[in-house]
């Protein structure tokens, strides 16, 4: 199942008209879509197309062991007897003589990092065999990839000696909700709105947990199943995850998320909490999560002072693992018994809270798609964020859901995800714009996205600028 990504699409396309090789990198979270992008882009346009994958870590792994895979992986896809290399230097040279210069290639190196990780010469190998072999190939698209952005960005993109030669550099992010209905296949225009963002608001656009959505199934029941049974997948899912993408440095990560599960946090915050000393590497702990597709630094804009905030404050941006260490992991134990074999996930305890939650970060994360229907689609957008901030005073703190800023206007948007939503929405909202302090000409715009039913006073009444169902970012076409 390949769903949107017709962007990313295009822009390999247009590597064809070039008239020289094209190397290409893409990173982002595991699942993400990233190996299928690139097969699907070679199964389109080109004649040729050789992949090759690096084994998962394992205790006892080798390069040798990385080494053997990939001759085994060339002689099958050229049906040349199996090599014995003993260098990448010897990989890289055989896979160039099986190039045909008359034909359209594309070259994947999938899971990159899994590759090299046991060699490290292997960024220089990579390096040598792109400028004196593959560079000379006119008919040439040499894809790296893989799940472990931070190695790559560390051992690739940064490194001096790769510096101008990538054509392209993608981080591949979630699916964009509009596209996601696609999943429910035929049964899309049967299946209500609040069904589709609930499923949406614990597994995100990850095209791999949504082609596990049994469209028969309602929300409930696809969550329970995949989440709250042994043999769920998406309940096996984060250890496999984390212990094949973060290796030895996978448990502090993990701690990571499990503070920011509760709450944003600076990373002062974050580091005092977990009793590590907020260093360098701490902050690259940070960043290879953000990079990853995890976590989000929500710097955002100083609305009082049009500056960039002097913080960073990290939020949990990834629904599945939010979802997963707040609602899943407290009760693992219950599920490996089979505790929720029968039951609805409905009767677990605050659970509309914890969709709302949920739902909340899920319309943060596509706040692009909120821009055509609050008057912002042909706007310059200089921050979109959460927006908090302290104050000493009794009330004189403020929070908002989502602040987005462009030159001249603030938008407050709240999100609400409630059976029923009442008037006392403006007066909250109403406070929270009396303490938001923005500079000089600047005007403030509240926003109301909603999945829910609006009381008839609230939809007349005129306070919010935009009141927007998110059903309506759901397209169904």
């Amino acid at each position: 199942m390949f769903i949107g990504r017709n962007e990313y699409l295009n822009d390999l396309n247009a590597l064809w008209r070039k008239s020289s090789s094209s190397l290409v990198a893409c990173r982002g979270r595991r699942r993400i879509g990233k190996s299928t992008l690139i097969e699907h882009f070679a199964k389109a346009s080109a004649e040729v197309f050789f992949s090759f994958e690096g084994l998962p870590p394992r205790k006892g792994m080798t390069n040798r062991d990385q080494l053997d895979n990939f001759a085994t992986s060339l002689a099958r896809q050229t049906n040349t007897p199996r090599l014995v290399l003993e260098t990448w230097h010897d990989a890289f040279f055989w896979l160039d003589r099986a190039i045909d210069d008359g034909k359209r290639t594309v070259i994947l190196l999938d899971e990159i990092s899994w590759m090299g990780a046991y060699d490290p010469d292997f960024p220089g190998h990579l390096k040598w065999a792109w400028d004196k072999l593959f560079h000379s190939h006119d008919r040439l698209v040499m894809v790296v990839c893989g799940s472990v952005s931070a190695w790559i960005k560390e051992n690739i993109m940064d490194n001096t000696g790769f510096a101008g030669r990538f054509s392209r550099d993608y981080i591949l992010p979630e699916l964009p909700i509009s596209v996601c209905p696609a999943f429910w296949g035929r049964a899309a225009d049967n299946i209500s709105s609040r069904e589709m963002l609930d499923v949406l608001s614990v597994t995100g656009g990850v095209p791999r947990y949504l082609e596990e959505i049994d469209p028969a199934l309602s929300a409930s029941e696809n969550i329970r199943r995949l989440f709250f049974t042994q043999q769920g997948k998406l309940f096996k899912e984060f250890d496999e995850m984390f212990s094949a993408v973060f290796g030895d440095a996978a448990l502090t990560k993990r701690a990571v998320l499990a503070a920011l599960a509760n709450g944003p946090k600076s990373g002062a915050e974050l580091a005092n909490e977990l009793g590590m000393a907020n260093t360098g590497r701490f902050a690259e702990h940070l960043r290879s999560l953000a990079e990853g597709g995890f976590i989000a630094a929500d710097t955002g804009v100083n609305p009082e002072t049009g500056r960039t905030a002097r913080v960073d404050r990290y939020r949990l941006r990834d629904n599945y693992t939010r979802f997963y260490l707040r609602c899943v992991e407290p009760r693992k134990s219950e599920i490996a018994v089979g505790g929720y074999r029968f039951a609805s996930v409905e009767q677990i305890a605050g659970w509309d809270s914890i969709l709302g939650l949920a739902f909340e970060n899920l319309v943060v994360n596509n706040w692009t798609e909120l821009l055509p229907h609050i008057g912002a689609g042909n706007a310059i957008i200089e921050s979109a964020a959460p927006y908090r901030r302290t104050s000493e005073k009794p009330g004189g703190g403020v929070q908002i859901d989502l602040l987005i800023q462009t030159p001249r206007t603030a938008y407050v948007v709240e999100i609400n995800r409630k059976k029923h939503i009442g008037r006392e929405i403006e007066t909250d909202v109403e406070q929270k714009i009396k303490r938001l302090k923005v500079r000089k000409g600047m005007s403030v715009r509240p926003v109301l996205v909603y999945d829910g039913t609006l009381d008839p006073q609230l939809s007349g009444s005129g306070f919010f600028v935009a009141s927007v169902n998110a059903a309506t970012l759901l397209s169904r076409s």
